[in-house]
């Protein structure tokens, strides 16, 4: 059930689980609910963790929902990535060993690409997808692979302020910048403090995804070219949720291919131009209400 707008209760905080996949831990926060509702899996963007979606769960009362730390994100520590293929076996893993199929999964930026791919290996998995602007590009995109950024021309995300003394402190950092003033107040909070853990110094919290790991993803961005063959097999409902496009270098712009939907056996296409890329964090409500009219 999805609760109206302004009537939503905090659900009780999620219990975190950690699952042994691909030699590491990875994290998975699960919100019990008494309906009987399918399961909701949630996979985040690119230096989120699966606490941010918390705003956006409170709506589907009648759900169980997993919100993933995808790996080297929150508490699921891993060393930089290479190859975006690994997050989709990542989450092939834990949905096998929670027992889980037949899940609608609703994804955003890097995570609705990896739920896209997991839904390609494993048809079992998903029973419909939610894809908050996808980074899923054009095909000559990709060409050979070859990687956007290197070790000697690091993406700008390596330089990111990794420590701080609170959550609180972080909060007050970013609160009034640029991308982060668009986000609900709420998805700020848990952003700030659900994506800080205790430094390894001993003193202040530091980034639960290392600037060197959120880095490594986007320089890997290119790895996984065969993402638009893998999208012509996935037949289940699929609706794609697209941003307005300005241009690939602000964060706000949507990323997604604009014919995506249309290579997709079951696939919707939804323009939204008046959102930006962070559409579930800008308005989780607005976010919940596509979800729901699109899984009832």
């Amino acid at each position: 059930m999805l609760l109206g707008q302004g009537m939503t209760t905090p659900r009780p905080a999620p219990v975190t689980r950690t699952y042994p996949v691909n030699g590491i831990d990875l994290a998975v926060h699960q919100w019990a609910s008494d309906g009987a509702g399918v399961p909701l899996v949630f996979a985040h963007a690119t230096g989120f963790h699966g606490r941010v979606w918390g705003a956006l769960i409170d709506h589907f009362a009648d759900h169980p929902a997993y919100g993933i730390d995808m790996r080297g994100h929150g508490l699921s520590r891993a060393a930089p990535i290479t190859d975006w293929r690994v997050l989709a076996s990542d989450v092939a893993e834990f949905l096998a060993q929670s027992g889980l199929s037949g899940v609608v999964g609703i994804g955003h930026s890097m995570g609705a690409h990896t739920l896209l791919q997991t839904a390609a290996d494993h048809p079992e998995a998903f029973s419909r997808l939610v894809l908050f602007d996808p980074v899923i590009l054009a095909p000559d995109y990709y060409g050979d692979g070859t990687p956007i950024f290197t070790a000697d021309n690091p993406h700008p995300a390596i330089r990111r302020k990794r420590d701080f003394a609170s959550a609180e402190a972080m909060i007050e950092r970013f609160r009034a910048r640029d991308p982060y003033d668009l986000f609900d107040a709420r998805v700020f909070a848990d952003y700030c403090r659900y994506g800080l853990v205790p430094a390894a110094s001993g003193e202040g919290m530091e980034l639960a995804c290392p600037p060197e790991v959120e880095a490594s993803v986007y320089a890997s961005s290119r790895s996984n070219g065969a993402i638009l063959d893998a999208a012509r097999t996935v037949d289940i409902p699929v609706l794609v949720v697209r941003a307005q496009h300005t241009n690939l270098n602000d964060f706000k712009s949507s990323p997604t291919w604009p014919e995506l939907a249309a290579i997709l056996p079951q696939g919707t296409d939804l323009y939204r131009p008046d959102m930006t890329h962070f559409h579930p964090f800008q308005d989780p409500a607005d976010a919940a209400k596509i979800i729901a009219e699109f899984i009832v």
